[in-house]
């Protein structure tokens, strides 16, 4: 028998408004949790499944706190998706609720003013924005100072088993830390098994100073999701996974995203989708905001069968009657994908979620995993830099010193600032003086876990046994049972069968081929600063024209030839008569707008039969003078992939020289093996064009990324 008090009857009120039903009633353990908060003042970790009504004990707890004269809630919430989804949430129940995040800078000074008017009930903030110098410095020790109730959306990222994600995440602690004694704290995830359980409650479990206890309340329910059919469909390639996806997914139940591992991928399977008539949208974290924001409304109306993204769609991504969850491609984990396929199936009885993995997902797992990681190397160069400096260095600057691309620097440099051992300040980044030591035992662990979780995955594929089970118990969930409904349990559900005319699309839709190169214009900032004496816009009698390169090596079709081509330890040989072909294919599809009058090749260290055999095979198919190849000076390019720009282009500069080649007047093809940051061929092609060519139009096999 449920007792009624006061606060019961209170929240069960506001749930009913925030619902839009009058014969809505808590799920076990949401009013406990409401009631921890808004009574007990206590802190709270909620592991409930997904669609079970983890915002909905934040809105109440709001709602019932602000009645009480608490101050607003601050709700720490990483995606952009999430937060327009409890935007939404929040104004259905009467919360006033707003963002301060990336894409509305244009608002800030509005929300401040609300907050200063305590106008907003609910703040919603990302990790990265509590330290932004700014907000940092002159917001946040405001709100602090009148927080109602902190709560942490997704609070697996604050483990290492998120720290590459969101290491923002993992300031959260000194955040706690600083908030006023008895304000609640609540934090709210689907995907925690019990080691992250156990960090997630430490980092909230900051001791209070009024009391010296630190207990955080665990609320954690069954993870089993009734609704989802789940199952497992092995076919041999690429083509036949997509040409299974044109086979049925008209058949799939309402609409529903499909999920791709790279961003190459999901471009290619949603155009493809669309080349047979199918309304999808790809969706990833390269897709333009205001597009992104189009796509979700449209998937969300049903105006589209399905969202084609990476998991940029993954956490918080509300449409209760989903349809359907595919996957081309296995997530890294089975933690990973219950948080996926967990969109689906929120508010029906029944939705469709099968997985399609790929002989590729093994590399595509170890590549991300080795480019999330910190390096020791990597870390000093970047101490050493601001600890050199004596004053605040930007992140172009710094990247101009440390031969660190700005994706991984940016994430590095998150890394140490939360370790304490930079800060961002306003101007940029400097060194604190804090003594910093790589933790290689640290990291050592993390690519552990992530070895054993890719192997669970690989487990889940292949086991006999119910998969809901196997999901929840890797989620260390002891109410697991057999679900009665995947196809382990009740036999395959899904159809096997391809339609030919289906293969041959799919088959076709992968051949295709031909990748613009885009020439670059501009010399990167800093190069001069490493010997190289250039800066500004490159000339345009020396720039190169637009190239084209067979395929990168991330795409569905020739990426995979490709990748097989460049693994690390193949041996160099001569071009295939197969990849010969699709380049020329490649050449006769172009459209330039002078046809070339002659090839040169790259010099290459690592693979100059491959080279010289494209270059020659081109040269002859095409009835064109093969020229030879570039001298390499004092050995050639030094460096390797990576980097950036500024270091590529010092790695590159002087290394080539066309001086012994008859460079005829008129537009000459170059060509190379793997383009990666393009200034190999924009320093070639200028000697070329400081040699004679009026243009040059670079050729390579594949392009990275």
């Amino acid at each position: 028998m449920t007792l009624t008090t006061p606060t019961r009857t209170e929240a069960l009120d506001v749930l009913r408004a925030l619902v839009g039903r009058d014969d809505a009633d808590f799920h076990d353990g949401q009013f406990e949790a409401i009631d921890a908060l808004v009574d007990g003042h206590r802190r709270a970790l909620v592991v409930q499944r997904t669609g079970w009504g983890k915002s909905a004990v934040y809105f109440v707890a709001t709602l019932l706190l602000r009645r009480r004269g608490a101050g607003p809630t601050v709700l720490v919430s990483p995606l952009l998706a999430l937060m327009r989804d409890q935007i939404a949430a929040a104004q259905r129940a009467g919360v006033r609720a707003v963002a301060i995040n990336s894409t509305n800078a244009h608002e800030w000074t509005d929300v401040l003013a609300q907050l200063d008017r305590d106008e907003v009930d609910v703040l919603l903030v990302s990790p990265e924005r509590l330290n932004n110098p700014s907000f940092r410095d002159e917001q946040l020790p405001q709100l602090v100072a009148r927080i109602g109730l902190l709560v942490v959306d997704e609070a697996h990222c604050i483990s290492d088993w998120g720290h590459d994600f969101r290491p923002d995440y993992r300031r959260l602690r000194d955040l706690i830390a600083r908030i006023p004694a008895g304000v609640p704290v609540l934090a709210t995830t689907a995907t925690a098994n019990s080691r992250v359980v156990a960090d997630v409650a430490e980092q909230l479990g900051v001791p209070d100073e009024s009391t010296g206890s630190s207990e955080v309340l665990i609320i954690r329910g069954a993870l089993a999701r009734t609704s989802l059919r789940l199952g497992v469909l092995r076919l041999p390639n690429a083509p036949t996974r997509l040409a299974w996806l044109l086979s049925h997914l008209g058949e799939l139940p309402g609409s529903g995203i499909i999920y791709t591992l790279t961003v190459a991928a999901a471009n290619d399977t949603a155009r493809l989708l669309r080349d047979r008539g199918y309304e999808v949208r790809a969706y990833t974290g390269q897709t333009d905001p205001d597009e992104r924001e189009e796509s979700e409304s449209l998937l969300k109306d049903n105006r589209v069968k399905a969202l084609v993204a990476t998991s940029a769609l993954g956490m918080g991504f509300d449409k209760p009657d989903l349809g359907f969850v595919i996957h081309l491609g296995a997530p890294s984990s089975p933690v990973s994908y219950y948080q996926q396929v967990g969109r689906a199936g929120r508010a029906t009885a029944s939705a469709d979620v099968l997985l399609l993995p790929g002989v590729e997902d093994r590399d595509i797992w170890h590549y991300f995993a080795t480019a999330a990681m910190p390096d020791r190397d990597r870390a000093e160069r970047v101490l050493s830099a601001l600890s050199a400096a004596g004053s605040p260095l930007s992140t172009p600057s710094l990247e101009a010193m440390v031969d660190i691309r700005r994706t991984p620097l940016e994430l590095l440099l998150k890394v140490l600032d939360v370790d304490g051992a930079v800060a961002r300040v306003r101007g940029g980044w400097i060194a604190t003086g804090r003594p910093w030591t790589y933790d290689e035992d640290r990291y050592r662990r993390i690519a552990a876990e992530r070895v054993a979780e890719q192997q669970h995955m690989i487990e889940y594929e292949e086991t006999t046994s119910c998969r809901m089970e196997f999901l929840q118990r890797s989620l260390d969930d002891d109410t697991a049972r057999p679900c009665g409904r995947c196809d382990n349990c009740a036999g395959a559900w899904f159809p096997t069968a391809i339609g030919d005319d289906a293969t041959e699309a799919a088959s076709a839709a992968l051949d295709r081929v031909g990748v613009p190169l885009e020439p670059r214009r501009q010399w990167p900032t800093g190069a001069d600063r490493l010997g190289v004496p250039v800066r500004g816009r490159i000339l345009a009698e020396e720039q190169a024209d637009e190239g084209r390169a067979l395929a990168r090596l991330t795409d569905l079709g020739w990426g995979g030839t490709l990748r097989e081509m460049f693994a690390a330890g193949a041996a160099d040989s001569p071009i295939p008569p197969n990849v010969l072909a699709a380049c020329v294919r490649v050449l006769a599809d172009w459209g330039w707008a002078e046809r070339p009058v002659a090839v040169v090749a790259m010099p290459s260290r690592s693979r100059p039969q491959l080279v010289d055999s494209l270059a020659r095979g081109i040269a002859d198919i095409g009835r064109m003078p093969m020229l030879g190849a570039l001298d390499a000076v004092e050995g050639g390019p030094s460096g390797g992939p990576g980097g950036n720009s500024a270091f590529r282009l010092a790695g590159v500069w002087e290394r080539f020289s066309a001086a012994a080649l008859a460079v005829p007047t008129g537009p000459v093809l170059l060509v190379d093996d793997l383009v990666d940051s393009r200034w190999t061929v924009t320093v070639a092609a200028r000697e070329l064009r400081r040699a004679g060519a009026t243009g040059v139009l670079p050729f390579t096999l594949a392009l990275r990324g």
